[in-house]
């Protein structure tokens, strides 16, 4: 009997505890919110511009918690809200689904997979 319950607090003690679910990005700007933004993104989608080669990280910077359209290199593009911009990626809320019915969505990418933007 002793060693069943010494048993059952060793082995209580080598169990790690369940992780909680993420729910918030895994870091906050200094003085800044990690909250989608409460509407929807503007009503239209800008022009796709031309002439740009690279993305620099001081170039979108200011579109930090602002609305942001972006073009991907693989095609895709989505409206977004900003809330991360570092030296090498960006993170933020992107809008899936229509005007109507869309919510956002916590996303991350490198800044190297983005090839043009549109702050508003």
């Amino acid at each position: 009997m002793f060693y069943n319950d010494f048993y059952d607090q060793s082995d209580f003690l080598y169990r790690r505890p369940p992780r909680p679910p993420l729910v918030r990005p895994p870091f906050v700007a200094p003085g800044g919110s990690t909250e989608a933004p409460t509407s929807p993104p503007p009503p239209f989608t800008p022009e796709r511009p031309v002439g740009v080669l690279a993305v620099d990280p001081g170039a979108i910077r200011p579109c930090k918690y602002r609305f942001v359209y972006l073009w991907l290199k693989d095609g895709r593009e989505f409206w977004a809200y900003l809330v991360f911009v570092g030296r090498r990626s960006v993170a933020g809320f992107k809008w899936v689904g229509c005007r109507r019915w869309g919510r956002w969505v916590y996303f991350g990418t490198d800044i190297r997979n983005i090839e043009h933007f549109e702050c508003y």
